[in-house]
């Protein structure tokens, strides 16, 4: 509606539109972002209702895709148990960058009321994958889910192409250099993990991220 909108300014009327390559290529990956659904438990089945008549998540230009190869973000909704992380994982790095993370639910954010006695969740699914944007809630409600997306919607159309950043607001800059430190953390684990995992006198890294971070925090 906002291209729709341009159309009728009396200014930048009679079909053209005034704007940078960057605000265009931004405007189109915000508006038309394809996401995977990584559904573990009943944030998943929460998950229904969004795409339901009522709620229509594709009318914020998001489309699922079965593949991650095909999809701009996933969405990680549920309890994430141990033998699922390493699962998530790789499929976070079978998707072409850039590529972004949303946490939906108690559960996926921090590991829910399973944080005290649940040996077997994971605390947070940010131990294993950078995430962009948490979503609250046991389980979120819809409007919650979709505050989230339109920030994740806003912090791409902001990101840097060319010479954003000189337009960005110091909330959206420390948020964006928040979320490139994640990323390099994220890197550097992988790296150390591949280092580890061909070194067999080590023999820290079983082939397990879990098993690895364990390991690391316990020395």
């Amino acid at each position: 509606m906002g291209l729709l909108n341009r159309l009728d300014d009396p200014i930048q009327g009679d079909g053209i539109i005034l704007g940078t390559v960057e605000d265009i290529l931004n405007w189109g990956r915000s508006k038309s972002d394809w996401y995977l659904q990584f559904g573990l438990a009943c944030c998943a089945i929460e998950f229904m209702a969004l795409n339901a008549s009522h709620f229509d998540m594709m009318r914020f230009g998001a489309i699922p895709r079965t593949s991650p190869r095909q999809a701009d973000f996933i969405i990680v909704s549920g309890t994430v148990t141990l033998k699922m992380a390493d699962r998530i994982k790789t499929l976070y790095e079978q998707m072409s960058e850039p590529r972004y993370v949303m946490s939906m639910g108690s559960c996926s954010n921090s590991g829910g009321p399973y944080w005290e006695h649940g040996y077997h969740v994971l605390k947070g699914v940010d131990r294993i994958i950078p995430v962009d944007v948490y979503v609250p809630g046991c389980p979120p409600r819809p409007e919650a889910f979709f505050e989230g997306l339109v920030k994740l919607q806003k912090m791409i159309s902001t990101q840097a192409i060319f010479r954003k950043r000189e337009k960005m607001s110091p909330e959206d800059l420390a948020a964006l250099e928040l979320r490139q430190k994640k990323v390099r953390e994220y890197q550097e684990r992988v790296k150390q993990e591949n280092a580890d995992y061909n070194d067999v006198n080590r023999k820290i890294y079983t082939g397990y991220s879990l098993d690895y971070l364990k390991k690391e925090e316990s020395k």
